[in-house]
C-alpha cells in the first residue's frame, strides 16, 4: 500500500487516499465505456451517469476518511419516450453502485404497476413486499411508475403499494435504490399527485428522442451484433424508412429500429428461399438489400398520408 493510504499511526482513518487508485480499483472507467459501447448518443445522459459516479466515488473516500454525511439518497427518475435506453443506463448505474459499495448486490429488479399492484383487497401488500424483498441489496426499476396511481378509481390499490415504496425508499435507503421511469409530462404529474416520491428523488434524469443518424448508427450496431449488414443501397432505403417511421404514431426510438430490422430479415431470408436452386455466401447472406427494406408498409402509409394531404 502506498504512504498515502496507510492509516494514522492511532489506527484512525487515512490522512490522504489515492483517488485514481479508487477509480481504478472500482472499475468504474469500464462500466462507463461498456456504456459508451451499449448506447449510441445521449451525451446529456452520459454525462449525468459520470457526475454521479464522481459524486460516488467522492462519497466513498469521505467515508473512508471518516466524514461522510451519512448514507446518500441515491433514488433516481428517468424521463423520456421509450427505447431511449433507460433500462440499459439503470443496469449500468447498478453495477457501479455495486462497484463502489452502495448496493450489495448490484441486480436489477424491473416491474411494472402489474407486479406491484393486487386485484383485490389484501393483494397488494404481500405483491409489493414481495417485488422489494428480491430487489433488496440492488436496485428496483419501476417502469411507466405513474400507473401506480390512478385516481379516478376509487377502488384502485395503487396507493396502498405508494405507501410500503415510500417507507421502504426512506428507511432502508442504504440497501436499496429505486429508479422510477416513464413519460415525462406524466411523471410530472405523477410527482405532483404524490410529494413523498419528489422529495426522495435525489436524480432527475431526462432521456432524448434519438436524431435520425443516431437511430441509423444503432442499426448499424444492432445489425453488426448479429452478423448483418446494409448493402449500399439498402443504407439509403433504411435512411429513408428511418425518416418516414418517426411520422407515424407510436414511434419507440431504438425499439422501433430494432423490430424494422427484425422484420428486414425476415423478408430478406423469405427472399432466398423464394429460389432455392440459387449459390448462397457468406456475403449473399450477410446483407440486407433495399427490397428488404422498402417492402415495409411504413412507405405505403407515408405515401398514403402525401395523397390524403394533397
Amino acid at each position: 500500500m502506498s504512504e498515502d493510504t496507510d492509516e494514522n499511526p492511532g489506527g484512525g482513518p487515512p490522512a490522504s487516499i489515492s483517488l485514481r487508485e479508487e477509480f481504478d480499483g472500482a472499475g468504474i472507467a469500464e462500466v462507463l465505456a461498456q456504456l459508451d459501447r451499449e448506447l449510441i448518443g445521449l451525451k446529456p445522459v452520459k454525462t449525468r451517469i459520470r457526475e454521479i459516479a464522481s459524486l460516488l466515488l467522492i462519497e466513498k473516500v469521505r467515508q473512508k476518511m471518516g466524514i461522510s454525511a451519512g448514507q446518500p439518497t441515491l433514488h433516481m427518475s428517468f424521463t423520456g419516450n421509450p427505447g431511449t435506453g433507460k433500462t440499459t443506463v439503470a443496469l449500468r448505474m447498478a453495477d457501479i453502485l455495486h462497484r463502489l459499495g452502495f448496493v450489495r448486490r448490484g441486480h436489477v429488479i424491473s416491474v411494472t404497476r402489474d407486479d406491484l399492484v393486487g386485484q383485490y383487497i389484501g393483494h397488494t401488500a404481500p405483491k409489493t413486499k414481495e417485488i422489494l424483498k428480491k430487489a433488496m441489496g440492488g436496485v428496483l426499476f419501476i417502469d411507466e411508475a405513474y400507473y401506480l396511481y390512478r385516481p379516478e378509481n376509487e377502488r384502485d390499490y395503487g396507493q396502498e403499494s405508494i405507501e410500503i415504496l415510500l417507507q421502504v425508499m426512506e428507511n432502508q435507503r442504504d440497501d436499496l435504490v429505486v429508479i422510477l421511469a416513464g413519460y415525462a409530462e406524466r411523471m410530472e404529474t405523477f410527482f405532483r399527485s404524490n410529494p413523498g416520491f419528489r422529495s426522495r428523488i435525489a436524480h432527475h434524469i431526462d432521456f432524448p428522442d434519438y436524431g435520425d443518424e443516431e437511430l441509423f448508427s444503432i442499426a448499424e450496431l444492432m445489425l453488426a451484433g448479429q452478423n448483418y449488414r446494409f448493402s449500399s443501397a439498402a443504407q439509403d432505403a433504411f435512411r429513408r424508412y428511418i425518416a418516414a417511421r418517426k411520422s407515424q404514431p407510436l414511434f419507440s426510438n431504438a425499439r422501433s429500429i430494432r423490430n424494422a430490422l427484425d422484420r428486414a430479415r425476415l423478408r430478406q431470408a423469405n427472399r432466398l428461399v423464394a429460389d432455392l436452386d440459387a449459390p448462397l455466401n457468406a456475403e449473399t447472406i450477410m446483407t440486407l438489400e433495399p427490397e428488404d427494406i422498402l417492402a415495409s408498409r411504413i412507405f405505403a402509409q407515408a405515401a398514403d398520408s402525401r395523397v390524403s394531404a394533397a
